[in-house]
């Protein structure tokens, strides 16, 4: 199919975001192109704005306008407990819970040498000197149960435990509205696993 190349090279940039292909990428870029020339300068300016603004708090390393981020200077917070995530989504994730109260730390990815990423490309060394400094009582770890994420998590936690600092992770199952006879071996596991005492 023939675009003429301004339209085409809308359409490839679409493309390069996660989970749009093609045919979406074309919708959007028709959408654009159906904006009023006020929306599309909007847009721009959000876009590059946020690009410019946006960094990662040089103490959690969630993203923010701010440095150090909102969370990490709400007083309101307890410093006893640092929660570990992979990325930032994660962290907008917990806190849409409003159920952790404490910091969090952003591992910005997971162990995964299929990538090429080892620890020295994480935020470990960073953790652990924040962990020991900060005088943290307990480190929850907030990790997807994949192989990189059981890799990550052993890896942090054979640091973190001879600090003496108690090392939990999020207990994984199944999810609300389920059925038994639907799940796999590893989900009614980590159900098990993660049981307690009613």
């Amino acid at each position: 199919m023939y675009f003429t190349p301004p339209l085409a090279r809308l359409i490839e940039e679409f493309q390069k975001f996660p989970g749009v292909g093609p045919k979406s990428a074309q919708r959007m870029a028709f959408f654009v192109l159906n904006m009023s020339a006020e929306d599309v300068g909007k847009f721009a300016e959000v876009v590059v704005e946020a690009k410019d603004k946006v960094k990662h708090c040089s103490k959690c390393f969630h993203l923010s306008a701010n440095d150090p981020c909102e969370i990490c200077t709400n007083e309101k917070r307890d410093s006893a407990t640092i929660c570990v995530v992979a990325d930032s989504r994660d962290v907008i994730a917990l806190e849409k819970t409003r159920e952790y109260r404490g910091f969090y730390h952003v591992l910005s990815g997971l162990i995964s040498p299929l990538e090429g990423r080892g620890p020295e490309q994480l935020r470990i060394r960073e953790l652990i000197n924040r962990a020991h400094n900060e005088g943290a009582k307990e480190v929850i770890l907030a990790i997807n149960p994949t192989i990189e994420g059981d890799a990550t998590v052993l890896y942090i936690s054979s640091f973190l435990k001879p600090l003496s600092i108690k090392v939990t992770r999020i207990a994984f199952g199944l999810p609300m509205g389920s059925d038994l006879e639907y799940a796999d071996e590893i989900t009614l596991t980590r159900a098990m696993e993660g049981r307690r005492e009613i």
